[in-house]
């Protein structure tokens, strides 16, 4: 088995937070942004997972060559390197695949460059814009067993994921899991849904993903530090065109604990789920990665507990757009930077080389010409 850690994504407010943490994933690798699944060599794994949050798919060779067969479309298997434009193999031989969709699902078979077959994954994308949320405190049960008519005494049901870590410590919180859509037909293993379905289309509410979020409480680690060693600090403003604004939390996803304060004060989902959500939205479909704000206010989100942005109204603004790097980081973040920025001076020079002396050539092969 492997190891594991639609609708569209709202768009984040912030486009100078957004370019310092590209900017940062360039500088220093960062695998905890995406959804990591494994695989041992040589094998096929089968893995449930959400569409429109990235995942990282492994395969641990460079110059690797990935491809892929989508059930639904059954359109042959073909080459993951320059086919689709939310893929890319990266230097190792890992692929990533930005905000999959639904219509991903399907097989992915990652080939070594001597023409060796390393790993091949089923995966099932199943569609978070259906995700059923409920939450324990509010006797809300989630989705029951039912049986499938499709003439072989076919069961679907709910694959829990493991508990998540508590969003807070020493404080009451809240953690979550994820449950996945499965099929299970007698004396055979479950499946996941929408491999099981391929491209077989059934009317049916119960054929979606779930999460399930419970109160919490967890004692904070006197030996840990709970401050991330990569903390933005941004501000935001409200045009009179926008009545609403979208933040979003740096390394934060569905697969990650996650928690917002508004000035102080923590936002929870029973909270949004019972309409008491202070003016905020917690985007379901990023697990609140993503906040959707009303009006001015200090806005701070943590991740596994760890301190990682915050966000001000611009006229409260310090420290616009900084990004705190750990002394032990910062030459590598600066190389990174550096070398870019000189990059971008290369081209930029030999593009005012090429306008300067390319007159005095034509002059020259005029010249040169006439004189024939």
């Amino acid at each position: 088995m492997s190891r594991v850690g639609l609708s569209p994504l709202p768009q984040p407010q912030s486009t100078m937070l957004s370019t310092l943490w590209l900017l940062l994933s360039f500088a220093v690798p960062v695998r905890g942004i995406y959804k990591f699944v494994s695989c041992p060599h040589g094998k096929q794994c089968q893995k449930a997972l959400l569409s429109g949050n990235d995942v990282l798919l492994q395969c641990s060779s460079a110059g690797a060559h990935w491809y892929y067969f989508f059930l639904q479309t059954r359109s042959g298997w073909t080459t993951a390197n320059t086919s689709v434009s939310n893929m890319v193999t990266t230097p190792v031989g890992h692929l990533l695949i930005r905000d999959p969709l639904p219509s991903q699902t399907g097989l992915y078979s990652c080939w070594n460059k001597n023409g060796t077959q390393e790993t091949q994954y089923e995966i099932d994308f199943q569609d978070v814009s259906s995700l059923h949320i409920t939450h324990k405190s509010l006797d809300q049960d989630p989705l029951h067993n039912e049986s499938l008519e499709l003439g072989r005494q076919e069961t679907v049901f709910t694959h829990w994921e493991p508990w998540q870590d508590c969003n807070r410590c020493d404080v009451p919180g809240e953690r979550k899991r994820l449950g996945y859509c499965y099929i299970r037909e007698p004396q055979e293993e479950p499946v996941p849904c929408g491999i099981f379905l391929g491209q077989a289309k059934l009317k049916s509410n119960r054929l979606r993903p779930e999460m399930q979020v419970e109160a919490c409480f967890a004692p904070c680690d006197p030996q840990r530090s709970y401050r991330h060693e990569y903390t933005v600090f941004d501000s935001f403003s409200f045009s009179k065109e926008s009545e609403a604004l979208w933040l979003t939390c740096s390394l934060g996803s569905i697969y990650r604990p996650i928690m917002w304060e508004v000035n102080g004060i923590p936002l929870t989902w029973r909270g949004q789920l019972v309409g008491q959500g202070m003016n905020t939205v917690l985007d379901t479909s990023t697990g609140g990665r993503q906040l959707q704000i009303f009006q001015p206010a200090t806005y701070k989100c943590y991740v596994h507990q760890e301190f990682m942005a915050q966000f001000s109204p611009e006229e409260q603004q310090w420290q616009v757009g900084k990004v705190l790097v750990p002394p032990k980081e910062a030459d590598s973040v600066l190389k990174g930077l550096k070398l870019m920025l000189l990059m971008v001076f290369v081209l930029a020079l030999a593009g005012l080389l090429f306008r300067v002396f390319r007159p005095a050539w034509d002059k020259r092969k005029n010249s040169v010409l006439l004189v024939k």
